[in-house]
């Protein structure tokens, strides 16, 4: 897949200025570097490796004529920022010849948008071809939940006779009171934690911050691992500073991955008998349906959420809805016609 200067310039900005993880980063790059090969390839015109595309560059630079059928990343580049809507149609086109799902199109269109709003801004496109283009309507997917049942099952799980047991019970008890994201949970540090507030400190997107609270299981469950942790010599690492110390540790001291996350969670599912689909997400998507569901605000659920917009909240509502809906027709005598 062709690698240009102005993709990797794009991917940069996304992490040094958009502060996007660096897991979305690769993705809109990655979407990036797809629409680039799209566009070599509907051009006729085939990149070359790296010395043939060097000694191409040297050429055009040189004001040379340009060798039929080759296509320098100089004028890949002038291609790309041309702000040729038609091009853009047609790779979307594409994708949707070869079963792209729309979701997986949609964050395409995103890629792009973001791509030529920055390329627009820093004068290298003449003009934001995204403007021409509408994203397609998406069905709408309502995130799944599992019940206070389902929840207590996976909660009690782990084997607590061990520091690796006490930490996953200490991983899922903070997943299901907080709500956080994956990517927020293994980020913890030892730092970030108030006991006695009973509330910790996370790091979202955009490396904002926000004070979530902590529930009573989630903080006996950090207290017996976090006191486990201190006495193994394994584990604990008393040299290394607090505000960088992470608070999940994997079995060689080291910061948790989302990816061990999972692992740890598939496990524990398999040992309750629980649905093997259920991800580190539906447990935040269970703690903000279980809370609407007992009378908690929309806008408390949304700063716990760490949602910048009331909007992507509100999704839940429909889940809370559909929940008393099936509640009214089971019970009141006059819900369903005869």
């Amino acid at each position: 897949m062709p690698t240009l200067p102005l993709t990797e310039a794009f991917q940069s900005y996304l992490t040094d200025e958009r502060h996007f993880s660096p897991y979305t980063a690769r993705c809109y790059g990655a979407d990036l570097r797809q629409f680039v090969e799209h566009l070599t390839a509907s051009q006729g015109i085939p990149m070359h490796d790296a010395a043939e595309r060097d000694a191409l560059e040297k050429r055009s630079r040189s004001e040379q004529p340009e060798v039929a059928g080759s296509l320098t990343p100089r004028t890949l580049t002038a291609v790309i920022c041309e702000g040729d809507a038609d091009l853009i149609r047609g790779f979307l086109e594409a994708l949707a010849e070869n079963n792209y799902s729309a979701a997986t199109m949609a964050r395409k269109i995103a890629t792009l948008r973001s791509f030529y709003k920055w390329a627009h801004r820093r004068g290298l496109a003449v003009s934001n071809p995204m403007t021409l283009i509408r994203t397609p309507r998406q069905s709408k997917r309502l995130p799944k939940a599992i019940t206070i049942e389902q929840v207590e099952q996976l909660l009690a799980a782990p084997d607590e006779r061990d520091v690796l047991g006490l930490r996953d019970r200490a991983m899922l008890e903070t997943l299901y009171s907080t709500g956080l994201r994956v990517s927020e949970l293994v980020g913890l540090n030892v730092a970030d934690l108030d006991l006695a507030g009973e509330a910790m400190r996370v790091r979202g997107k955009g490396k904002k911050e926000r004070i979530v609270p902590l529930g009573s299981h989630a903080l006996a469950a950090i207290r017996a691992y976090a006191e486990r942790l201190r006495e193994d010599a394994r584990l604990g690492s008393p040299e290394v500073d607090p505000s960088h110390q992470p608070l999940f540790v994997n079995k060689h001291g080291g910061r948790l991955s989302s990816r061990s996350v999972r692992r740890k969670l598939d496990k524990y599912l398999r040992e309750a008998g629980l649905d093997p689909a259920i991800s580190p997400h539906t447990l935040r998507h269970s703690f903000a349906t279980h809370l609407l569901d007992n009378g908690a605000d929309l806008r408390s659920v949304q700063e716990l959420l760490g949602h910048q917009s009331l909007s992507t909240t509100q999704v839940y509502t429909h889940l809370s809805t559909q929940r008393m809906r099936r509640a009214y027709d089971d019970a009141h005598p006059r819900a369903e016609a005869s």
